[in-house]
This record gives structure tokens, sequence and C-alpha cells, in this order.
């Protein structure tokens, strides 16, 4: 028996419709072939109810599966679309973000780029700065000491002095003779000018030139009689007298150099010298 046809029978079993039933049969209204005629139209009309009810169930549910299965469609569409929209956009991004890194990239290279312009103009820019200022301490005078004497030359007449010195110093009397000589032509007034006589005496010395040697020497004592070569030029002035064969004369200048030097070096060498002549 089916479900339908059990609430049937159980609908019809029922207190009151029992009771219906059983007044109906002590009444002999119904007989008992006509109760269960009655009885199987009930369970036919129960069952078509229970049916279309079931059908009527049946096709609710449909129509709401499918209503929920097009909604689901249509959010699952627009998920794919949300999706899509984002992948887009997510492109998007990633390009614009190679693309600020590509630009990124090429400024650093123009920044470094720059970096070494600037730090190359700047060493340019030293290098004419130290240029200029050699050029200019060319033309500037500097001061120099020498023989204890501190005073200002021009660039060029420290370079002719320094230049005759090193001739001096390689032994080179002849080429520091004609130096010297043109030093004094060219500056007569300069501060080198004691310094210059005494080397220059030395150079005609050791040429042998003992007249103009002589001459260097007496010029310097004559007008500088206090520079600190002065005794020594006194010492090679008695020499130059000595080559010449002038012992007395020698002897008078080795004698002015003790009384007018006494605490020198070269009065020192005076005195060993008189003393030899004795």
């Amino acid at each position: 028996m089916t479900h339908a046809a059990s609430a049937t029978a159980t609908r019809w079993r029922s207190p009151a419709r029992l009771g219906a039933v059983a007044a109906l049969l002590a009444a002999g209204w119904l007989m008992p072939a006509q109760a269960a005629l009655f009885e199987d139209d009930e369970a036919r009309r129960a069952i078509l109810d229970l049916r279309q009810r079931v059908d009527l169930a049946n096709e609710q549910s449909r129509t709401r599966d499918a209503e929920l299965a097009g909604q689901l469609k249509t959010q699952r569409t627009e998920l794919m679309e949300q999706i899509t929209q984002l992948r887009r956009t997510l492109l998007d991004l990633n390009n614009e973000l190679e693309l600020l890194r590509g630009e990124n990239a090429r400024l650093r290279g123009q920044s470094e780029q720059l970096g070494r312009d600037i730090a190359e103009l700047q060493r340019a820019q030293k290098d004419i700065r130290q240029g200029i200022d050699e050029r200019i301490r060319q033309f500037e005078p500097q001061k120099v000491t020498v023989d204890g004497v501190e005073f200002t030359v021009d660039p060029d007449e420290k370079r002719l002095y320094e230049a005759s010195m090193a001739q001096i110093r390689a032994g080179d009397f002849n080429a520091a003779a004609q130096s010297l000589a043109q030093f004094q032509q060219r500056y007569p007034a300069s501060g080198y000018n004691e310094s210059v006589l005494y080397w220059l005496g030395n150079a005609q010395y050791a040429r042998r030139d003992c007249k103009a040697a002589l001459g260097s020497f007496r010029s310097l004592v004559t007008a500088a009689p206090n520079h600190l070569r002065a005794p020594e030029a006194m010492l090679s002035i008695a020499n130059c007298q000595s080559e010449q064969k002038d012992p007395k004369a020698a002897k008078k200048t080795l004698e002015d150099l003790v009384k007018t030097y006494p605490k020198t070096e070269a009065a020192t060498a005076a005195r060993e010298r008189l003393a030899a002549m004795k």
C-alpha cells in the first residue's frame, strides 16, 4: 500500500468517519458492496489529490531550482566578469609598474651620468684654477731667505738665481759665471746681489780669473760689510792675492779679517794662515 492509500485508509478509519459509515449501515442505507465501492473512489480521489500535490510540489521545486540555478549562473557570470576585470586591472598595473621601473632606471642612469659630468667639470675647474694660480704665482713677488736675509723677488728673478746655483753645484763654473754676470745686469738692485757677488767671485776664482774674482769679492765687502758672506769674501780676497804673488797684501787682508770678524770661522782660518807666514 502506498503512503497516500495508507493516509486515505487512515482518514477513513478515523472515529468520525467510521461512526458515520456504521450509522449508514445500521440504517440500511448502505450496502456492503456499495460501502467498498465508496472506499475505492475516495482512495482514488485521495491518491489523485496527493499526486497533484506532489506534482505541484515537484513543479515548485523545479521552478525554485531553476531560479536558483539562474541566480547562481548570473552570480557566476558576474564573478567571472569581476575576475576578468581584476586580471585586466592587474595587467595594466603591472605594465605601468614596468614603465615606471624603466623610467626610474633611465632617470637613475641620467643622474649617474650627470654626477660623472659634474665631477669631471669640477676636476676641470680645479685644474684650470690651479693653472691660473700657477700662472699668477709666476708673476707675483715671492719672499725668499738667502744667507739669513729675507727679501722679495720676482719669479723670473728667483728662477735665474736658482739656475745659476745649480750650475755652481754641478761644477759648471764657466756657465755659472756667465749666468751670474747676466743676473747682475738684469737685476742690479736685487736682494740676491750680495750672494750673487760672492758666488760669482767663487766661479771666477775657480776659472783662475783672480782679477775678476778680486773685483767681485771686494764689491761684496764694500757694499755689505755686515753680510754673512763678507768674512768668507775677505778670506777669498787673501787667496786671490796669494795667487797673484802678493803676500804682503794677502797678510794685510788676513789681519783685517781677524780684526773685523774675530769670532767667525773665516777669522780662525786667517789666524792659522798668519801663523804659517811667520
